[in-house]
């Protein structure tokens, strides 16, 4: 893929990312999941956003020989098991500007198997 697509990509996702962002508003009781997916790795945190303050967070940094859809479930069961842990069992899924599907999908089916609801 040519740099210029490249860059298109990144920047067309960054304009979906934050038009969704002034819909998705993280709470106290009812956190936002935020999802970041790079070329190697999964993030995922618990934001509250009224105070600007990260509740929780996971990544697959630490889950090595699996194929990336089996680490993005797990992350999704980690982060969910974090948020079991502080009393929080509803969030609102912030997909990042990513199309929901994929490695994406599996980190929320992953986090509704471990309880969450959204």
């Amino acid at each position: 893929m040519s740099k210029a697509i490249q860059n298109r990509a990144l920047r067309l996702r960054t304009r979906r990312h934050t038009r969704i962002r002034f819909r998705v508003r993280g709470t106290a009781d009812r956190p936002r999941l935020s999802v970041f997916r790079s070329n190697h790795f999964m993030y995922a945190q618990l934001i509250d956003d009224t105070n600007g303050k990260t509740i929780a967070a996971a990544s697959t940094k630490d889950l090595k020989g699996k194929t990336m859809l089996a680490r993005a479930a797990e992350l999704g069961k980690t982060i969910g098991d974090l948020a079991l842990g502080k009393k929080m069992k509803k969030v609102v899924f912030d997909r990042g500007g990513y199309v929901y599907t994929g490695r994406i999908k599996a980190i929320a089916d992953g986090a509704r198997a471990a309880g969450l609801i959204f």
